[in-house]
């Protein structure tokens, strides 16, 4: 039996979403059972489940196991074929153009503007970002459900972003890291700062609304380091538990007055009357497969990085340094300099 199966495809999903056939194949996933056994835990008569059962066993969810011979008959014994099933399929338009690049990880505004770019140019694949966060963008690529994955994790030991996470959950794979660009993040507050919030230690104080970035987050991640580093609490900050998926939501949440305060990229409170308390500076990088990297489907989304014109209307977003932007950065090089 295999740890772990996953769906991508329609035929797969619809056999699946039939209620009784998931009971089945969640029995299965903890032992193996006869048609009589599935019958007697599910009140039905063993023929009604041999035709549920045959439907599995058809896209290979379900396998015969054994056979053993009980008073004369033979009593055949099935098991699901993984003890767990993941399912995942991203719909996208269909059009005349080439096959779509879909890109998982942490938000970023200036990867929504390199999609924007390639939807200008009927040539180039068309490119769907989905915000899920920089750690579960990796594990998704990892899965191959993304051709690529942003992600901006820093790595307080070693002093690098992003390299060894890829080096960790990519090992036996060949992976290429390209850099989008450096951006700074800090406190998104309410006009004229009213609660005079200065450093991540303010957060703490009584009356403050935190609104926070979903687990997995690259912004998540190094708040998180920075309240271990100084020893505060996340119960104390009231609000940590509020989530929300990009930086823009943590911008419009201050805003509109339901927060008072969230770490978010300097571009996302461009246009609104927010204040901004400077943070850090970080590297978002964009993490592929070499066999991706080289194919010539690639080959627009590259080229739009290294275009002056992309670059100055990056920068235009502020808050964005453009000044490396599609680096090539080497994996397995330990002696990468720290960030």
């Amino acid at each position: 039996m295999q740890p772990f199966q996953k769906i991508d495809s329609f035929g797969p999903i619809k056999t699946v979403a039939d209620p009784l056939r998931l009971k089945i194949l969640r029995l299965l996933m903890a032992e193996s059972a006869t048609l009589s056994q599935l019958g007697r835990t599910l009140n039905l008569h063993p023929a009604k489940v041999r035709y549920h059962l045959k439907q599995l066993e058809e896209i290979d969810l379900v396998e015969l196991v054994s056979k053993r011979e009980v008073g004369g008959f033979v009593e055949k014994y099935y098991r699901a074929t993984s003890r767990a099933l993941m399912v995942n399929l991203v719909i996208t338009p269909q059009t005349e153009r080439r096959e779509p690049i879909i890109a998982m990880g942490s938000h970023d505004l200036a990867l929504d503007l390199l999609a924007q770019t390639l939807s200008q140019n009927q040539s180039a694949p068309e490119m769907f970002t989905v915000p899920v966060g920089s750690l579960d963008g990796l594990l998704a690529l990892r899965q191959g459900m993304c051709q690529m994955a942003g992600c901006h994790l820093f790595n307080p030991q070693s002093g690098e972003y992003n390299l060894s996470y890829v080096r960790h959950i990519f090992p036996d794979q060949d992976i290429q890291v390209v850099t989008l660009a450096r951006r700074q993040q800090g406190m998104v507050v309410a006009p004229g700062n009213p609660h005079q919030l200065q450093a991540l230690d303010d957060l703490a104080q009584t009356g403050i609304r935190f609104i926070n970035r979903k687990k997995g987050s690259g912004t998540r991640l190094w708040l998180d380091q920075q309240l271990r580093q100084k020893k505060i609490p996340a119960e104390k900050i009231p609000g940590y538990d509020w989530t929300v998926n990009t930086h823009l939501d943590v911008a419009q949440a201050v805003a509109e007055g339901r927060a008072d305060a969230g770490i978010a990229v300097l571009a996302a409170v461009q246009g609104r009357e927010l204040d901004f308390i400077p943070l850090f500076e970080e590297r978002y990088d964009l993490v592929i497969p070499a066999e991706t990297y080289q194919n010539p489907l690639l080959a627009p989304t590259l080229d739009a990085l290294h275009a002056g014109d992309f670059r100055r209307t990056v920068e235009g977003l502020g808050g964005y340094d453009t000044g490396e932007t599609g680096r090539e950065i080497p994996l397995h090089d330990m002696a990468v300099s720290p960030d």
